[in-house]
């Protein structure tokens, strides 16, 4: 007897039709994740989040920024436009463009990315140094990089250096300073050592 296929764990209009979709979120068997559909009883892990980001991200592409941020679980849902980001090197072609995608060319090493159930994916460092960077930054973004930095507490000295040893950064003091007021709202690392009665 022949073994059926599985799904994957982040489901799309590729994989089963919209209707389909939709009545079994209505059964409770699949809940929308990103801009894919999984199951309920799925873990919601980095992977999961990741993959569901934009399913059927092509390889050059990184996610990148407040969606990255999301897969390292510093956002409890994902933005409502997926950001991602292509080096500078790739040839990409726009019209190959998921909807609702932000794509940006970016200059970004090997070492700033993470492979994430299958998906590429700045790492924490990287998503922190280009949130703080940014020119036009949105107002919870100290909030964002806080929760990221709470998971490492070297990370912040890391970006610090990184930011310091830069030459000609646009937005580096602005940067330097999110990155301090960040450091500052970072919520206290949990004890490890357990009391019991």
């Amino acid at each position: 007897m022949g073994r059926m296929a599985r799904l994957p764990s982040v489901l799309d209009l590729d994989d089963l039709p919209l209707a389909e979709l939709c009545a079994a979120r209505l059964d409770g068997e699949v809940m929308r994740i990103g801009d894919g559909w999984c199951p309920v009883d799925e873990p919601d892990l980095p992977g999961l989040r990741a993959a569901s980001v934009a399913p059927g991200l092509p390889a050059p592409f990184v996610v990148e920024r407040r969606s990255a941020a999301w897969v390292h679980g510093a956002l409890p849902a994902p933005p409502p436009v997926a950001e991602c980001c292509v080096p500078h090197s790739s040839r990409v072609s726009t019209r190959s463009l998921p909807p609702g995608l932000l794509l940006r060319e970016v200059a970004i090493a090997a070492a700033d990315i993470a492979v994430i159930g299958g998906v590429r994916c700045t790492t924490p460092d990287r998503t922190v140094y280009d949130l703080v960077r940014d020119a036009e930054p949105a107002r919870d973004v100290v909030a964002i990089v806080a929760a990221l930095l709470s998971a490492d507490r070297s990370m912040g000295e890391r970006v610090r250096s990184r930011l310091e040893l830069a030459h000609r950064l646009p937005h580096k003091a602005a940067a330097l300073d999110r990155l301090t007021a960040a450091e500052a709202a970072r919520p206290a690392q949990p004890s490890l050592t357990r009391y019991t009665s």
